[in-house]
């Protein structure tokens, strides 16, 4: 029997949307198949919150709309991602690795062993009128959060007041991104939701771990955008957001449940510094989250629902059920255009779209 090849349609950002079909091309040594890769970033920890390391694939159970789902890929913290030996039955697109090439279940896939491997981090720093005081010392957490990253695999440095500047664009040189750290200046008023919308956006063009880390001394009191439809895209494309805030933002209630509500929808952690000085310790708090995340993906299982989707993840087996388990808490599909034009919550109707 000839040798059969997947060829991947629809691909978008390490995520490949599917109507459930699979269409043969002209000859027999080639199908296409349309399908999505969800990607989930789960952080496992104790009653303490100390973090639980050492699960394996067959520890999780992951449903999605009520419907339980197989795991295709598994990787702990800096571990190699591994495919369980197991797969759904016919699930032949589970053995295919992320460059097309088929491998047998069950095996390691070639990774960086090193920590955050395939990890892309976007830095987001409040240069509005808020942070007046005290921007030096913001400064100087996020150039030693910025050196603590070393096996992240790239970073980019962003800074909002009424626009967003990339002051960095992605990049591996730590060299860069230190420099666009040190000629941020603080003016203007703050749209952050609108500057973060934007962040999203580049994020979400990415594979693998996608990770946004917002510094923020005060509310927003400049977006049109409001902050549900940043947490949802951010959901729907699998981009994990932590928030760091000062006394200023904690003093105002509505921002201080709004960074909560964005962070935790999205599988990331909100921080209140009390002082300047905790705020190194919120960054240090971050870069161990990181370092603890599995990475769990799955090809869904048929579903009519084209709207937005439930995920579940539990552990299960004996002794389980004490840890308690982060992670998103669902995605939508969404359609290409809104990625580059805009992002407005569909009402329905079909349609390629994109989920992480």
């Amino acid at each position: 029997m000839a040798k059969k090849y997947l060829l991947f349609l629809g691909v978008f950002a390490g995520l490949f949307l599917s109507d459930g079909a699979r269409t043969s091309a002209q000859d027999d040594s080639r199908i296409l198949v349309n399908v999505v890769l969800v990607q989930l970033n789960v952080a496992v920890t104790d009653r303490k919150g100390n973090y639980i390391s050492g699960l394996r694939p067959e520890d999780f159970a992951i449903s999605e709309d009520k419907i339980q789902q197989t795991v295709a890929t598994f990787e702990e913290g800096n571990e190699p991602a591994i495919r369980p030996a197991t797969q759904g039955a016919g699930t032949d697109v589970g053995k295919i690795a992320e460059d097309g090439q088929t491998e047998s279940a069950g095996t390691q896939l070639k990774a960086p062993n090193s920590q955050f491997s395939g990890a892309n981090v976007f830095i987001l720093f409040d240069t509005s009128n808020y942070m007046y005081r005290g921007f030096v010392f913001a400064q100087d957490a996020i150039a030693d959060f910025i050196r603590s990253l070393d096996g992240v695999s790239k970073l980019a440095f962003y800074s909002y007041s009424r626009d967003l500047s990339r002051a960095s664009p992605l990049t591996a040189d730590r060299t860069q991104v230190l420099r666009g750290v040190r000629s941020s200046v603080a003016g203007d008023d703050a749209a952050l939701y609108n500057c973060l919308l934007l962040t999203v956006k580049d994020a979400a063009q990415l594979k693998g771990r996608k990770v946004i880390v917002v510094f923020s001394n005060g509310p927003d009191n400049a977006s049109s955008v409001p902050p549900e439809d940043v947490a949802e895209l951010a959901q729907s494309t699998g981009t994990i957001i932590y928030m760091i805030s000062t006394q200023l933002a904690q003093s105002e209630p509505v921002s201080s449940a709004v960074f909560e509500r964005m962070s935790k929808a999205t599988g990331g952690k909100a921080y209140f510094a009390k002082s300047w000085k905790d705020e190194t310790q919120a960054f240090a708090s971050i870069r161990d989250d990181l370092a603890h995340l599995y990475s769990l993906s799955y090809y869904p299982q048929p579903n009519p629902n084209r709207g937005w989707r439930a995920i579940n993840v539990k552990l299960v087996g004996k002794g389980m059920q004490k840890y308690r388990v982060r992670t998103r808490d669902g995605y939508r599909l969404l359609q290409q255009a809104q990625l580059s034009t805009g992002f407005t919550s569909p009402t329905g109707g079909g349609g390629a779209g994109s989920a992480q």
